[in-house]
């Protein structure tokens, strides 16, 4: 029996809460639109890095790879000192959006390296230099870098030299959904015997003083020593114990209040006398009335100090359990650990493909385990928020017309799939569409619920906007959630057991959300659309979320893909719930109709509407106050996106549905003048032998999208489809107006422009998300065309290949990144790591944010596990390929 599906199956019947307690803590609370109540609106230095040890927040907290239960009540995470650094090493530091060279980005190493859907086992690794931790260093020389320079990373600092550095790994192991065992152990890598403070710590969110929502009026909460352990109790959560024991050191308990020092901060009276910085203030000030001496408080620790010898390690284990288990102690935590590490190897052997390589084995673990640790506890209620806190100075009333203003609705109180808990410690509308499709196949529940979640009255506007992300909800994401819906659909349960309730409770508020789209970015009418930077940030040559020269608007070669893919989308759900649900049929002719005339539209409007007949490729249209429309002729994404909006039906579909049948004859007879795009091709062997492929280029403009696209001269990179043409690095596209040169340049690294902060770059670099969606277009090609259609791969290499050949090649050069080398280092660690090839630094992954054009370096966001993890789902679909392409269904 697998247990780890029994668990699932027990917290989904509400048997067990297994559930409750996760890896949900953030891994910066610090510098987040949440905690901000500044006049001018910047987070990063409205609550710093340097703040947040002494200021208690209000909407989340942070830790070292920490946990807590579903809701923020009680966390626990270590906290270390090497006998060196300035500060506590409680949470992990980084560089602000105005501090980098291109932009935020975290300046330590971690790893996610295991976790089962409930958590009942997890692993993660930080690296701790045993020397002082290069706070001032970081920061100083990456301030002097410019824009076209790499970013300085803490590996460059030579902090890590001579293997000078302790791997502190932290594990969970739960007992029962309310008994958990947490086990730290740290080994010395360096040359010889050095000190380590291990301080596991336990502690409540001050909801007592900054509560809000639900958490008003609860009783403060209260952890006290009890002989040899802790006794917690929570008004909610109930009385709980901690315990904490090191063999053969000695463990000294420490208290104080999760309370701000406002004297230092603010100039005003503090709550309490003993403060959140206070273990801070004893370890490295060595102030000893900084802790309270009466062995109870809201915030406490044990306190080991180790003298680790070379290549040698220390152990914690901890028990955090709800009074009462009929359990003492820490027994039985060996016994713990090793069944659920047994059962996490038997829940991921029953998941993972059984062809797969050991390297490809790892990519499936470490890419699942980045996912699942990237859950988060996200609180944020708007209304409240710009209110301002009870115990901080009242914010100005602009505020209240300021950011988010509009969403007041919204109310957040949830575990949420993050991008980066680090550097985009957020959700965002369209990340979490992706980070569904691997979810799907470990956990369909949760999977889900996400995306039903955004689409719930306390998220989705009332006008029918799904929030984009904090920093402006009211920005707009490409909508891919109808998308995500429908491949989770088909990817959560077997044929034949499908949740069409889930599908149809999606499709409902879907519904709200692309009258949303037609209503705000197709205001003339005409099926072609807008949108602003559509996630894609700095890909165009104006900042396209803000105004355009000369009052112009722009039709949006993505955006209109993206709503023709939206609309495809809509009528494959609408069909689908027809065959048991037949009123969905005359919604399915609706988007039918509406999808045509986008295509009619984007390949028509004005003459050959978005498409340029002597580029052969699809490009965005300025259009200026008189009418005229010039093309903005950057070859990138945007032009590839609409060969993405495609799909195909099969004769014996449409046959079961005659409502929907009838209607497409009637369409097809009377409107002939744009059935151009819908093309009819008869199939041997088939019951009812027939494919339609609805698709916005015709044949000739696919070949020639794909021409370019698959050019190593223009897309085809070692690694994937480039974001932009390579060509645009001998002929940059530039465009004068109004006096003012703009110009877009192929730059396949980081972003050479302050665009979005620089901390993106979508002129030349790798995007999983972007190459999954083109990969799954070739695929629906194929599967109309067959073997028939060919075309040069790559192009000018003289040899055909089919699209199916083609789309498993693409997967091979994006799951490479991945692989190891002859000498063991992987592609995403860069050609420059000074540790390249070090074994200490060769078998652990990142699943970074995007990808070096022309070395395949890791860039970005160095933990967005989330979209990247997609690499899992290119590795399974490429052998299903390999092996049954034409069956596959999911």
């Amino acid at each position: 029996m697998n247990l780890e599906k029994q668990r699932l199956q027990e917290d989904y019947d509400r048997i067990a809460n297994w559930k409750r307690w996760g890896p949900y803590l953030s891994e910066r609370q610090w510098g987040t639109v949440r905690e901000d109540y500044s006049a001018d609106g910047n987070s990063w230095n409205a609550f710093s890095h340097d703040d947040a040890r002494r200021r208690a927040y209000r909407w989340g907290e942070d830790g070292l790879q920490g946990w807590c239960d579903r809701k923020c009540r009680l966390c626990f995470s270590v906290a270390l000192w090497n006998g060196n650094d300035p500060i506590l090493k409680e949470r992990l530091y980084g560089l602000t959006g105005h501090q980098g060279n291109h932009g935020e980005d975290v300046k330590e190493v971690y790893f996610y390296k295991d976790s089962t859907p409930t958590h009942s086992y997890t692993k993660a690794l930080y690296r701790y230099p045993q020397n002082a931790y290069p706070y001032s260093n970081l920061w100083q020389e990456n301030e002097k870098r410019g824009r076209d320079e790499s970013e300085y990373e803490i590996e460059d600092t030579g902090v890590f030299e001579d293997n000078r550095f302790f791997d502190v790994v932290q594990e969970v192991a739960k007992r029962n959904d309310n008994d958990l065992f947490w086990r730290i152990t740290a080994t010395n890598h360096g040359p010889d015997s050095a000190p380590l403070h291990v301080i596991p710590t336990v502690w409540f969110r001050n909801t007592w003083r900054k509560g809000t929502g639900e958490d008003a009026g609860l009783a403060k909460p209260s952890i006290k020593l009890e002989g040899d352990h802790l006794k917690i109790w929570h008004e909610e959560l109930g009385d709980f114990e901690f315990h904490a024991q090191s063999d053969g050191l000695e463990n000294c308990w420490l208290f104080t209040e999760n309370e701000s020092d406002n004297q230092t901060l603010f100039g005003t009276e503090n709550f309490a006398s003993h403060l959140k910085d206070a273990f801070h203030k004893l370890i490295i000030d060595k102030n000893i009335a900084a802790v309270s001496p009466d062995e109870q408080g809201t915030k406490s620790a044990a306190h080991f100090i180790a003298q680790i010898p070379a290549g040698k390690s220390v152990t914690v284990i901890c028990r955090l359990n709800a009074t009462g288990s009929g359990v003492s102690g820490l027994e039985g935590s060996d016994e713990v650990f090793t069944a659920r590490i047994a059962e996490a190897d038997q829940f991921y052997n029953d998941i993972i493909p059984e062809e797969t390589t050991a390297e490809e084995q790892k990519v499936f673990r470490e890419g699942y385990a980045g996912l699942l640790w990237t859950k988060q506890f996200y609180y944020y209620i708007i209304d409240d928020w710009l209110k301002g806190s009870k115990d901080a100075p009242r914010p100005e009333d602009a505020r209240k017309y300021g950011r988010n203003s509009n969403w007041e609705h919204l109310y957040g109180r949830d575990i949420l799939s993050m991008p980066d808990k680090w550097e985009y410690p957020w959700f965002a509308a369209w990340d979490t569409a992706f980070h569904m499709i691997p979810f799907a196949s470990i956990d369909s529940d949760f999977a889900k619920h996400q995306l039903l979640l955004f689409l719930r009255e306390w998220y989705m506007h009332p006008n029918g906007q799904i929030p984009a992300y904090e920093w402006n909800f009211s920005d707009v994401n490409p909508p891919v959630h109808a998308w995500a819906v429908w491949r989770v659909y088909k990817i959560a349960d077997p044929k034949g057991h499908r949740d069409l309730d889930f599908l149809e409770r999606a499709f409902q508020k879907l519904l709200l959300n692309f009258t949303w789209w037609v209503n705000r970015k197709d205001n003339e009418g005409r099926h072609v659309f807008g949108g602003g930077f559509l996630g894609l940030d700095n890909i165009g040559i104006f900042d396209r979320s803000h105004g355009l020269p000369g009052r112009g608007k722009l039709n949006q070669a993505d955006g209109t893909a993206w709503m023709a893919s939206f609309c495809l989308t809509m009528l494959s759900i609408a069909l689908e719930l027809a065959q048991k649900r037949p009123a969905y049929e005359d919604i399915a002719s609706k988007f039918l109709e509406h999808y045509i005339e986008i295509c009619d539209a984007i390949n028509t409007l004005g003459g050959s509407g978005l498409w340029d007949e002597e580029d052969k490729f699809y490009y965005d249209q300025l259009v200026v106050d008189s009418g005229h429309s010039i093309p903005l002729k950057t070859r990138s994404l945007v032009g590839l996106l609409p060969i993405m909006a495609t799909t195909v039906l099969k004769q014996s579909q449409i046959d079961a549905l005659p409502g929907f049948k009838r209607r497409m004859e009637w369409f097809m007879k009377n409107r002939t003048d744009i059935m151009k795009y819908v093309k009819f091709r008869h199939v041997e062997g088939e019951k009812n032998p027939g494919r339609w492929l609805i698709s916005i280029p015709d044949e000739n403009k696919l070949r020639a999208t794909l021409t370019r696209m698959l050019d190593r001269n223009e897309f085809l990179s070692d690694f994937g489809i480039r974001s932009l043409s390579k060509a645009h690095r001998k002929a940059p596209f530039t465009f004068d107006t109004q006096g003012q040169t703009y110009s877009v340049e192929y730059t396949p690294g980081e972003s050479s422009t302050e665009m979005f902060g620089g901390n993106s770059n979508w002129r030349g670099p790798i995007w999983f998300p972007a190459n999954f969606v083109l990969i799954e277009a070739l695929e629906r090609y194929h599967y109309f065309y067959g073997d028939d259609f060919t075309i040069e791969y790559p192009t000018s290499s003289g040899e055909q290949m089919t699209l199916r050949e083609i789309s498993i090649d693409l997967c091979e050069r994006l799951i490479k990144l991945f692989m190891p080398r002859p000498d063991g280092s992987r592609f995403f660690v860069g050609a420059h790591h000074p540790h390249r090839g070090d074994p200490l630094w060769n078998d652990h992954l990142l699943f970074h944010e995007y990808f070096h054009a022309e070395t395949g370096k890791g860039l970005g966001a160095s933990h967005q596990t989330g979209w990247t993890s997609l690499v899992v789902r290119l590795i399974r679909e490429r052998h299903q390929k390999l092996l049954h392409f034409d069956n596959r269904d999911s």
